[in-house]
């Protein structure tokens, strides 16, 4: 059985803070602040176990179940939760994948205005989530948080907003299949400054289901190749390939952050102080470089409908991915998103009339095989158990998806 070094004490909702992170957090506006037993970021204090009549215990049953599962093979893969990943990774992928099509459309409308584009996806978000973390906080302690924390969002909010620019820019000087090649530096990223700095000890069958995926993808390529598919000229290959290098290493480097934020931060918090500061960069950047662009743009109803849907399903991807980066990782998310391709073709089989090769299934059971080799090894709370939250998750928020909470409620599937 494991023992608990704290105890835990009543929790009261969810996204509840740590007891021992960043005192410049904010508190939501209605918590008390007397002290409580267990220093509670909020005042409610730590998540408590009642059930032996002095309301503590410690023993907790899924921590318990997390020890004697970890070494094991497919105890993981056994869970609800594993199914849930996989189905969540999926969505994000056709999420990517419509807006990819949209902007296509977009394009072929003459109307191709990549930053200004996505804008109203921070716009949107800013309206749902920073609306939100105000009414939470009070807007007085929302100020606060801006002034003691937006740094470190503002850090966020600029890696994401370059990765998605530079990623668009490479597309008008290389090839469709180059740029999609060095995306792969992404998954690279994410796996080094996991290692480095989150101190992320991936186990031999996590490399094994990367490599299965990314052999899955090299036949989409081998299938693209020999119809022809993305078989259009570079005006600048060298000059596109060095900025999707660039935009991959900055879409790296944003998804580890936001990890990282996510688990310790509320998911409301973190997506509307994202969408807050990627909105004024967004918007600086769209005004500078998409200014030639805008005055040429076609505009018309059919625009406004393709604009209006490249903005709602973005902000579901981005409402999304953070309860990925819990469940999950920043290196899952990325390989789940290797599916895009089949399923752009799937699309694309009624938009643009395009033909599924008979590689194109066998590629994505190998991705899909990919994914399940790369949990066939892990605990029963998988990845979701941070290494840098501490051994009980201490110092992680006890919100949907994490680890915390599957501890503090241990009959939650998420």
């Amino acid at each position: 059985m494991v023992q608990h070094s704290q105890e835990f004490v009543a929790n009261k909702g969810d996204d509840i803070g740590p007891s021992h992170v960043d005192t410049t957090h904010v508190q939501p506006k209605g918590a008390s602040s007397a002290p409580s037993s267990g220093n509670g970021l909020y005042g409610v204090g730590e998540p408590e176990y009642v059930g032996n009549g002095h309301g503590v215990i410690d023993v907790s049953p899924v921590l318990d179940d997390e020890a004697q599962s970890k070494g094991k093979w497919f105890q993981y893969v056994k869970t609800k939760q594993f199914w849930l990943v996989l189905l969540l990774g999926q969505v994000l992928s056709i999420c990517i994948t419509s807006t990819n099509t949209l902007s296509q459309l977009l394009s072929f409308e003459g109307t191709s205005i990549p930053a200004f584009q996505s804008f109203f996806n921070y716009v949107l978000l800013n309206l749902i989530y920073t609306s939100y973390t105000i009414y939470k906080y009070g807007f007085k302690k929302w100020l606060r948080l801006i002034w003691k924390d937006g740094w470190r969002f503002f850090i966020l909010a600029f890696m994401d907003v370059e990765g998605n620019y530079f990623t668009v820019l490479a597309y008008r000087y290389t090839t469709i299949l180059s740029a999609q090649l060095i995306n792969f530096w992404a998954i690279v990223v994410v796996v080094i400054v996991s290692l480095i700095f989150l101190r992320v000890r991936y186990h031999l069958t996590q490399y094994a289901g990367i490599i299965v995926c990314l052999g899955g993808m090299g036949i989409l390529f081998g299938s693209d190749h020999i119809t022809g598919n993305n078989a259009f000229p570079a005006s600048n290959q060298v000059k596109g390939d060095l900025f999707a290098l660039l935009g991959a290493s900055f879409y790296g480097l944003s998804n580890v952050f936001e990890e990282f934020l996510v688990s310790k931060r509320p998911m409301y918090e973190v997506i509307g102080q994202l969408a807050f500061w990627a909105m004024f960069i967004n918007g600086t950047q769209a005004g500078i470089f998409d200014r030639g662009q805008f005055a040429t743009a076609v505009w018309s109803s059919k625009v406004g409908g393709y604009i209006a849907g490249y903005t709602f399903i973005l902000t579901l991807f981005y409402s999304l991915a953070p309860l990925m980066f819990r469940l999950s990782s920043a290196a899952f998310f990325n390989i789940s998103l290797l599916t895009g391709n089949f399923w752009g073709v799937a699309i694309g089989v009624e938009v643009f009339h395009l033909h599924i090769h008979w590689m194109y299934p066998i590629a994505f059971v190998l991705i899909i095989i990919g994914h399940v080799l790369y949990f066939c090894r892990q605990s029963m709370l998988a990845e979701s158990n941070k290494p840098w939250l501490g051994e009980n998750q201490e110092d992680g928020v006890a919100g949907i998806g994490t680890a915390r909470r599957r501890v503090v409620k241990p009959n939650a599937v998420v």
